[in-house]
């Protein structure tokens, strides 16, 4: 499968290029001009862009992919709205070259709570979270929204703390919710995760909660 990447240079996009690569994969990453990519790999092309705010300038990387996956997102709080910014800029080139398959990476707390979550994670870590990067979560929450009215066959992956552990391919999902009890995913199996809902129907036009 031919794959475009967004965010290649992130946390869970570049461990979206290697493991695709890994699977045989051909991989078109997308970078910023400004920004160090040195991996080399005979099935990877590396696209350099100015920036993700224009569409057309995005559409020649993905023109002839079969699928999307975005890792872009707010590395603090006061990056400004990049995820909504640029997901609208990698919808309307997706559009432009009639590619279809789209997976982008999102945030537990927008997802439902579980009935049976942990009185933790109910009362002290999801409203904590919540107000501590409201900024965050409501640039995703317009990112979410711009997603679920496209032409895509979209995918929302959302994904609990971030860490930087080992690929393990050992962890929890829940299509149409939120993985109950679940504190933290390393950016290696979200980048697993992302990948690996390329090739399940069941997860197209859903949001889909990842987590240990």
């Amino acid at each position: 499968m031919w794959i475009t990447v967004f965010g290649a240079t992130g946390g869970i996009g570049g461990h979206v290029v290697r493991q695709a690569l890994d699977a045989g994969h051909k991989v078109t990453a997308v970078v910023r001009k400004s920004s160090e990519f040195e991996l080399e790999h005979p099935s990877l092309e590396v696209v350099r862009v100015a920036g993700l705010d224009a569409a057309e300038p995005l559409r020649e990387a993905v023109d002839g992919s079969a699928a999307v996956i975005s890792g872009v997102g707010a590395r603090g709080r006061k990056d400004g709205p990049v995820a909504s910014r640029s997901t609208a800029s990698i919808l309307a080139a997706m559009e432009t070259a009639g590619v279809r398959r789209f997976v982008a990476v999102s945030a537990a707390p927008l997802g439902p709570i579980p009935a049976d979550e942990s009185f933790v994670n109910r009362r002290i870590v999801y409203p904590a979270i919540n107000r501590f990067a409201a900024d965050v979560y409501a640039d995703l929450r317009v990112m979410e929204a711009a997603i679920r009215a496209s032409a895509t066959e979209w995918t929302v992956v959302r994904p609990p703390k971030l860490t930087n552990g080992q690929l393990s391919g050992k962890y929890r999902t829940v299509v149409g919710g939120t993985v109950t009890r679940s504190y933290s995913i390393s950016r290696a199996d979200a980048g697993h995760a992302m990948l690996a809902v390329l090739d399940d129907p069941a997860t197209i036009c859903q949001p889909v909660g990842v987590g240990y």
